[in-house]
């Protein structure tokens, strides 16, 4: 069986951020190659992300059913060979179950490209001692040098905006363009080291929702609702549930609606990223340096505290070794409020 040079199967599971950030890779090398078609295995939540990207075709991948372990990964390993063909493998994840993944295919004969993480230099970032604190090879650039690894050369374009939803008409009266100001706050992170206090970001809010701005809480599990939900009873009619409230598709027309949006180092930074939408990201435990900023975000717009042991962790996921989180409760609630401010501001220019 011939290798089909025009098609890619991209691996990339686990976190919705993470998979977040492939979009605009794959989306800039579809553009690049009119002939290839893209076929992403990733986890089903995910697919999203990709139904409006043409030539971009998905495959879920069922972890707690029929794909899981050895024997339910040698089944998704025949079910892609039988959707693709004989065609380059790109793992954009490198942890063992891609691994165990790949061992079918490269048996098979197949051409294969793995991700380089740069383990070692955010080892340094992110030491106590000895650290060196300067900005790592973007995530998005490491995505794309593994299809430049399979022999698809180009450049990434961060100002280029890289998906566009079908407007329907399901949130006529939620959400309004126009005289109003729409902001977007997702106040929540899996890992408490990438987490504003939540009664902090509750200040910010209520000074944005006192300004006459329009608010939009996103989060995710039943503990985060409960709190946005006590947030709203308090102020009103310019502070709008998302969360719990709408399918992961309807979230995403929701975000690309969006004037401004105020994330942590999380999905929602990435997600507002693929409309182009202006982030004021907050950096805590983690850092922009380590190469997850959103795709096309700037710098100038990511909040953090220059502290000397900031970032101590990639993923937010270590203990704090001062034990008070000092990169988040130091900050100030006025800081957040301002940068978000300005940022509409500037927006109005």
């Amino acid at each position: 069986m011939d290798t089909d040079r025009n098609h890619i199967v991209v691996f990339r599971f686990s976190a919705l951020g993470d998979i977040a950030m492939t979009v605009p890779v794959i989306k800039q090398w579809l553009d690049l190659y009119p002939k290839l078609t893209v076929t992403v295995v990733s986890n089903p939540f995910a697919q999203p992300l990709f139904d409006s990207i043409v030539r971009c075709n998905f495959i879920g991948a069922d972890f707690k059913g029929k794909h899981a372990g050895f024997f339910g990964l040698f089944r998704l390993y025949k079910e892609i060979k039988e959707q693709t063909g004989k065609v380059p493998i790109a793992d954009l994840h490198n942890v063992l179950r891609t691994t165990v993944l790949k061992s079918f295919f490269r048996l098979s004969g197949f051409s294969i490209a793995t991700i380089d993480k740069g383990r070692n230099e955010k080892r340094i970032l992110t030491s106590r001692h000895n650290k060196i604190k300067s900005p790592l090879k973007s995530q998005h650039e490491r995505y794309a040098d593994v299809f430049r690894s399979l022999g698809y050369p180009g450049e990434l374009n961060p100002s280029a905006q890289t998906i566009t939803l079908q407007p329907t008409d399901f949130h006529s009266g939620f959400i309004h363009r126009g005289d109003k100001v729409n902001i977007g706050i997702a106040p929540f992170a899996k890992h408490q080291g990438k987490c504003y206090p939540p009664d902090k970001m509750k200040e910010v809010v209520q000074k944005l929702s006192q300004d006459g701005y329009q608010i939009f809480l996103f989060g995710g599990g039943k503990a985060e609702i409960k709190i946005l939900s006590s947030w709203i009873s308090e102020m009103g009619d310019h502070v709008k549930l998302v969360a719990g409230n709408f399918s992961f598709k309807e979230e995403l027309e929701i975000i690309s609606q969006l004037d401004v949006m105020c994330s942590m180092d999380s999905a929602n930074m990435h997600l507002a990223s693929l409309f182009s939408i202006p982030v004021i990201s907050i950096w805590g435990a983690t850092h922009p340096f380590a190469g997850f900023l959103g795709f096309g975000q700037s710098e100038e717009l990511a909040v953090s505290l220059d502290l000397p042991c900031s970032p101590c962790s990639v993923f937010g996921n270590k203990p704090c070794w001062r034990g008070d989180f000092a990169c988040m409760n130091q900050m100030s609630p006025q800081v957040v409020y301002s940068a978000i401010c300005q940022s509409v501001l500037r927006n109005k220019k």
